[in-house]
């Protein structure tokens, strides 16, 4: 059971049919929200129908501007309203900067960065007065513990992970002088032991940079004070609690949940 109350409120999470994405949507339904699962995987649909009852998914993707409106209409339709995005999509493609296909960087900079405008345009123009889901709410937006560090092999990702970081602040400051009454902040995951980051494990491995995965994760945990990987929950607790009105004047934040990897 959860230590956070969100009886009531509605959410949309991107990326939810798998990962962390996925770990956030069920939080948020343990806790008692409605959750839309917003994806472009047939996954999704069997996602939210495992949440139970009244559970919703969007079929969204999130490079797509009429994509996003759509998404937002059937979220408000579903749930009678919006209170909580997570813009948690997000696409990591491992190179060596001498290496980088143009077409991978645009792909990165279309899902992690566009796909993060988008969803800050959409979210703020429903949550707010006069919006199909007016009354304000939060947006929590996914970026990572690449953004703060100089990991070798992921110089894009790291990059669209930074943008995310100032897109939030930016985004807090707006929504507050223009009495939208929606807080925007973000969180910087570590690195997780799911399939994203055993992918990026196994790449930097081929690509020579560490001797193989396993020392490749090594590396990470040396780097990291609290001595090991991060889990799920131990994101997943900390977006709960930005989704939350434990967190209701932190506004604006990047809040590090890396066990002190990027301090």
């Amino acid at each position: 059971m959860s230590i956070y109350d969100l009886t009531g409120r509605r959410a949309l999470v991107t990326g939810g049919a798998q990962g962390l994405g996925e770990s956030y949507a069920r939080a948020l339904a343990g806790a008692g929200a409605k959750v839309a699962i917003a994806d472009l995987q047939e996954r999704g649909a069997e996602v939210a129908s495992d949440l139970g009852e009244g559970h919703h998914f969007a079929e969204l993707d999130v490079t797509d501007d009429a994509s996003w409106q759509a998404a937002i209409e059937s979220t408000v339709n579903a749930f009678g309203g919006l209170d909580i995005v997570i813009n948690n999509a997000g696409l990591e493609i491992t190179s060596l900067i001498t290496d980088i296909d143009p077409a991978d960087a645009k792909k990165m900079l279309d899902v992690n960065v566009l796909g993060t405008v988008l969803g800050l345009k959409h979210g703020l123009r429903a949550m707010r007065p006069g919006g199909a889901a007016e009354g304000g709410g939060t947006i929590i937006n996914v970026a990572s513990v690449a953004a703060t560090i100089a990991f070798p092999g992921i110089s894009v990702y790291s990059a669209t992970k930074s943008a995310i970081d100032r897109l939030t602040r930016v985004a807090a400051m707006e929504s507050g002088k223009l009495g939208y009454g929606v807080r925007v902040n973000c969180i910087f995951p570590g690195l997780v032991p799911n399939a994203m980051g055993a992918g990026l494990a196994n790449d930097v491995s081929e690509l020579g940079l560490f001797d193989s995965p396993e020392a490749a994760v090594a590396a990470v945990v040396d780097l990291t004070p609290s001595g090991r990987l991060g889990e799920e929950k131990d994101i997943t607790d900390a977006l709960m609690f930005l989704a939350s009105d434990e967190s209701r004047f932190v506004n604006g934040a990047a809040l590090q949940v890396d066990g002190g990897m990027g301090m």
